[in-house]
């Protein structure tokens, strides 16, 4: 028997009298009564990136002879790096712990609207622990300075925590510290609850497994023969990181340009996938204005490095579209102008490749003084409004990852007329997406093919029987429409998913429409098939003679 549980957060940087760096759920693996291993063997496999380990694996023994795992994992970039992992860890879990600082309300409101509902989807109702670990600052203080005010603003409060356990059906606790009293009473009272009440479980399912074994005895019945899997058609892999920087260098749809009296050339980008990463291209295309970004830093840095001039003409740059030509913005900054497509090269990579982008300046600009007057404005360029820039967070904080994953992203402008130049009219159907299946074949967008595949199958699939059975649609159609298009995967799987269907569609006029070679196959993998119609008949024999020994004893 063994119990399994998953911690994540982090609760903030804790240590032992002794100064040795500690947590959570170490200290109390250390101190429990109840749970057995020193602490040094406690400690069984790490896990790490390149610089931050992503989960602890802990193994003891608890109540003496039930095997207690632990994943301890701090940092929540599993759910965004490898969610395979993250998934099969949730969904194994017998117990969830979720962890946080009560003075870190930034990261406390990212898991929130981040991470929560991925948890409530993985999870299999099973119990959740809510510690919300250490003290308020200044809580105690009734000072109403405007410092200690901005203190107590930054923390989580109780409520806050609170109806967070309500969202999740958790339970709440508040640990100011990881004293005896703390971990060992409080928060390991609470653990070893819910511990004792998963082994009640875990031991009456193991119970009715057992009487439902035995009651299976005497002559065995006939084994049944299984229908054929059907063919599993795997997504494709997404192409979004690659097809976002082939959209700037091949300079397609652009609609601004950038350039400078005294620089030759031009420098084309566009203005949806600028705004996504930066404020200051937001205020200076007008997606919001000052008072909405309430920056004075920010409202500086677009004053001081742009300005827009709609009477400038630009014959070096293309324009798809002359009705509708590129909006021309000044670079008042000549340097900085020379050095613009390294850094729209930077941003469309997700703005976190803080070493190539230096190199790549340094390469142009020989003066040091130079390149690091223009790392500073890119810098200026990516802050965020109300925080202070400063070099931890450009090559730090954002290193681990694109910026739109932490800033303002694309989909802060899905469903919104700002920046949009295109309108889709979107039918969740069958035909609907035969029908761009087709267009997505003839202009050989081979991933949207791809996706259209998906959807057909999963609509196909999740019907049940009955509306197979009275549903209008053709399906040897969609089947000759597959095949004409060259979508071999979804003429091969609609061959199988007529054939395991095959009482439903045998009876429909349009079956007489499968060529001979089709009607071979559908025949040859037919479910039911006749040995499977004889293992049956074999199989209720078998149950008959049962009831009749069952009536004679």
């Amino acid at each position: 028997m063994s119990i399994h549980i998953v911690a994540l957060g982090n609760e903030g940087d804790t240590f032992h009298q002794d100064n040795r760096p500690s947590g959570l759920i170490r200290t109390y693996l250390g101190r429990s009564p109840l749970v057995s291993g020193d602490e040094s063997s406690l400690l069984l496999n790490a896990a790490s990136t390149v610089a931050r380990p992503v989960f602890t694996e802990y193994q003891a023994s608890a109540f003496g002879n039930v095997k207690l795992v632990v994943h301890d994992c701090p940092v929540w970039d599993i759910f965004d790096s490898d969610w395979y992992t993250s998934r099969n860890l949730i969904g194994g879990a017998d117990i969830i712990v979720i962890k946080y600082n009560v003075n870190d309300k930034f990261s406390f409101h990212e898991v929130k609207d981040n991470y929560i509902p991925v948890i409530k989807r993985a999870s299999n109702s099973v119990p959740v622990i809510i510690a919300a670990v250490g003290t308020r600052q200044n809580e105690e203080l009734p000072c109403t300075c405007p410092l200690c005010t901005s203190d107590r603003g930054s923390c989580v409060t109780t409520t806050e925590g609170i109806q967070l356990a309500k969202e999740l059906g958790a339970t709440y606790l508040e640990l100011h510290s990881l004293d005896d009293f703390y971990i060992g009473k409080y928060f390991g009272g609470v653990l070893e609850y819910f511990m004792i009440q998963a082994l009640n479980q875990k031991t009456s399912e193991k119970m009715k497994k057992r009487k439902m074994t035995s009651s299976f005895h005497g002559i065995r019945p006939p084994q049944l023969e299984q229908p054929e899997k059907m063919p599993v058609l795997k997504a494709e892999a997404s192409h979004y990181h690659s097809d976002l920087n082939n959209l700037l260098l091949c300079c397609q749809c652009v609609d601004v340009v950038f350039y400078h009296p005294e620089v030759t050339g031009v420098v084309e980008a566009h203005k949806i996938v600028l705004c996504s990463v930066s404020h200051v291209f937001m205020l200076l295309f007008n997606v919001k204005s000052p008072a909405d970004i309430q920056d004075s830093s920010i409202i500086r840095t677009t004053q001081d490095l742009f300005a827009i001039n709609r009477d400038a003409v630009l014959p070096g740059a293309s324009q798809e579209a002359p009705s509708n030509p590129p909006l021309p913005v000044i670079v008042k900054d000549a340097l900085f102008c020379s050095c613009l497509s390294d850094i729209l090269r930077f941003i469309y990579s997700g703005a976190f490749q803080w070493e190539e982008l230096e190199e790549d300046v340094r390469r142009k600009l020989k003066d040091s003084g130079d390149v690091s007057d223009i790392i500073e404005k890119v810098k200026c360029i990516l802050k965020t409004p109300g925080k202070i820039n400063c070099l931890r967070n450009c090559k730090t904080y954002q290193a681990r990852k694109p910026l739109w994953f932490y800033n303002t992203s694309l989909k802060f402008f899905l469903n919104k007329p700002m920046l949009a130049d295109v309108v889709f009219e979107i039918q969740a159907g069958i035909f609907q997406a035969m029908c761009l299946l087709i267009c997505a074949e003839m202009y050989q967008v081979s991933r949207l093919q791809h996706i259209c595949e998906l959807f057909i199958i999963t609509q196909l699939q999740s019907m049940p029987s009955r509306e197979l059975a009275s549903m209008n649609l053709d399906i040897v159609d969609l089947l000759k429409k597959a095949k004409f298009h060259h979508s071999d995967c979804l003429s091969t799987w609609l061959l199988h998913f007529i054939a395991t269907n095959y009482l439903i569609f045998s009876q429909k006029p349009e079956f007489q429409d499968l060529s001979v070679e089709e009607r071979s196959f559908v025949e040859k993998h037919r479910w039911p098939s006749n040995m499977y119609l004889k293992q049956l008949a074999e199989y209720r024999k078998y149950i008959h003679s049962r009831k009749c020994r069952c009536l004679v004893m």
